[in-house]
């Protein structure tokens, strides 16, 4: 017997299967249940359709449909492109040459499996999709009089529509998962239910896709170890403080300022790829703000308790830790919008302890915020509030699925694929083990964040925002400032963070990072990957300033290192945590970190 009979009979055992089938119905029972209550208690809210997508895509059909001419031109290419498909591929059938009509974009990893080039059947059914997809696409993308907003909300959603309907992700019509089916007596499709139904357990009735193996990290065993203490604590945060591995550092302690939507070990994952840990190594005392994980306790806490109990606390803490009032800052996306808040705030107050601050994939003016703006008007604003209101936070998962969405095919499809087609689990993988670690959002801080910054975007708008009393102004800060963005950002789109170039008096050097807003931050020199480009001028236009820049190899740390060492404001004996007025609290990464959503 051969490997592969084995394989399909072991498949097609009728005993196992009826065992495996009657748990399957079992479990299936007790998710719907969940699913029906949960979508009963949202019909509740009013929630019939929260991303007022209905209204988008009823006004695009308006506009279609009064100019029938153009949609019938479109139909009329759609089906040429489909006659040009079938002669190419009746020539390929007869043994004739034919160059392809349609192809996958460069990075489209849905196609790679040789079958899909190399057998015709399949071979027409990508063609026939691609054409399929760039057509439905191109003529939403060219409907008239569409105001902006629709515009890129249908969009979107058409993508979203599209991307679901891949060949790919069915199994008649995807040749690797035709090919395991096939081998293993259908066991990969019963495996594939049991991992369905094992995220929806886990979701309670939502589907909660497993991107890596959960069991495989451990926080503070593999993932977040580099050696340090929690040094501070209060409602909102703990204040990470590392060990020294230099007998020397830099006078000025560096704060490192995280987003509260994810957490801060995203720059301490491995050894390998700790930008925490290479700072350390680089000399400096290093100290991290490790945010809560809010419940409904912590409903009221606002965008201006953050600034007060995060970075103005951290600063306090510093001082007591190291004797230094005098830090360096860096803040990460939403860390660094919180950062431009409290330097505004400081420079009101004439407050200069902070002597540099780095950006990291931060938006400060949100005129242009990519396609996450699709998810930002007035009644999903409404709709969210209500929701936010019933438990007095956001969900962890609401904002993870958002994401999940920008780049729907690498991070939702592939998995349905691998997970329930082929029946696969998927591979230990840390960055995708922090993106599963997602975290909730206060209410009052949420709606505040969402409202007056990407909604109205005031911001950027002298006195537009006002934190503790104080109206904020960004052109007051005088600090120098280093601009760090990635060129293929789906969150913070690096022409947007840009702007921000504009809004400081100070000093500013702004670096542009290949990749995306996790992987382009996440770079060690070691890895020797990517490219970075570097441009002294700073034109108006985000263009203009790429076409005058200078690309490098590797990764930007060390560029960054080099500059944040004009501040390091001299070398003093290495301090440890617990050699001054702050005792240690416990060990690094802390107990905030460990509480998931």
């Amino acid at each position: 017997m051969t490997d592969q009979q084995g394989a399909g009979e072991k498949g097609l055992d009728p005993m196992e299967l009826s065992r495996t089938m009657a748990s399957i119905a079992e479990r299936s029972q007790r998710i719907v249940s969940e699913f029906v209550s949960r979508q009963a208690a949202d019909s509740g809210l009013g929630l019939a359709d929260p991303l007022n997508i209905g209204e988008a895509f009823l006004e695009m059909t308006r506009r279609l449909m009064a100019d029938p001419t153009k949609l019938v031109q479109a139909q009329m290419n759609l089906w040429q492109d489909y006659m040009n498909l079938w002669q190419a591929t009746a020539r390929r059938m007869m043994g004739v040459p034919a160059e392809p009509i349609a192809e996958p974009a460069p990075g489209d990893r849905r196609f790679r499996d040789p079958a899909w080039q190399e057998n015709e059947v399949f071979d027409f059914i990508k063609q026939s999709y691609l054409l399929t997809a760039r057509w439905l696409q191109s003529t939403v993308r060219e409907v008239d009089g569409l105001d902006e907003k629709t515009a890129q909300k249908v969009d979107f959603y058409t993508r979203q529509f599209v991307d679901a309907l891949a060949p790919s992700n069915f199994v008649l019509t995807n040749p690797e998962v035709l090919r395991a089916t096939v081998e293993s007596g259908g066991e990969n499709l019963v495996k594939g239910l049991q991992n369905l139904l094992e995220d929806l357990e886990r979701g309670k009735g939502r589907l909660n896709i497993r991107m890596t193996d959960l069991d495989a990290f451990r926080i503070g065993q593999n993932i977040a170890v580099t050696p340090g203490k929690v040094v501070f604590q209060n409602d909102l945060m703990q204040l990470l403080q590392y060990e020294p591995t230099t007998e020397t550092v830099h006078r000025r302690p560096l704060l490192i300022i995280p987003p509260w939507i994810n957490k801060f070990y995203i720059l301490d994952l491995r050894e390998k790829n700790s930008f925490i840990k290479w700072a350390v190594d680089q000399g400096h005392t290093v100290f991290v703000i490790s945010w809560v994980n809010p419940d409904e306790a912590l409903a009221e806490k606002s965008f201006e308790d953050y600034m007060a109990e995060g970075p103005l606390a951290a600063l306090d803490a510093m001082e007591r830790a190291t004797g230094e009032r005098e830090a360096n800052v860096i803040g990460y996306c939403l860390g660094g919008t919180l950062l431009a808040c409290t330097l505004a705030y400081m420079a009101a107050k004439r407050d200069r302890r902070v002597v540099s601050a780095t950006y990291l994939t931060t938006m400060i003016d949100f005129s242009e915020p990519g396609e996450l703006g699709v998810f930002i008007d007035e009644e999903q604003l409404k709709a969210l509030e209500a929701r936010m209101n019933e438990k007095g936070y956001l969900d962890g998962s609401a904002m993870a699925t958002t994401f999940n969405m920008l780049r729907a095919n690498d991070l939702i499809w592939s998995f349905v694929v691998n997970n329930y087609l082929l029946g696969k689990d998927p591979f230990p993988f840390d960055l995708l083990y922090w993106n599963a670690d997602s975290t909730r959002m206060p209410a009052a801080m949420h709606s505040f964040y969402l409202r007056k910054m990407y909604h109205e975007n005031l911001l950027p708008q002298p006195g537009g925002i006002t934190l503790k009393g104080v109206p904020l102004d960004l052109t007051r800060i005088k600090t120098p400032t280093f601009i760090l963005s990635t060129r293929e950002d789906h969150i913070a789109p690096w022409t947007s963070t840009y702007k921000a170039t504009q809004l400081y008096s100070g000093p500013v050097r702004f670096v542009l990072a290949a990749s995306g807003h996790i992987a382009g931050i996440v770079n060690p020199p070691a890895a020797e990957k990517y490219q970075y480009w570097t441009n002294d001028e700073l034109p108006e236009s985000p263009e203009a300033w790429l076409e005058g820049a200078t690309p490098h190899p590797g990764s930007w740390w060390p560029e960054w290192g080099k500059w944040i060492k004009k501040f390091g404001g001299g070398k003093v004996r290495a301090r440890r945590p617990g050699d001054r007025d702050l005792p240690v609290l416990e060990d690094a990464p802390g107990s905030y970190v460990k509480v998931r959503a």
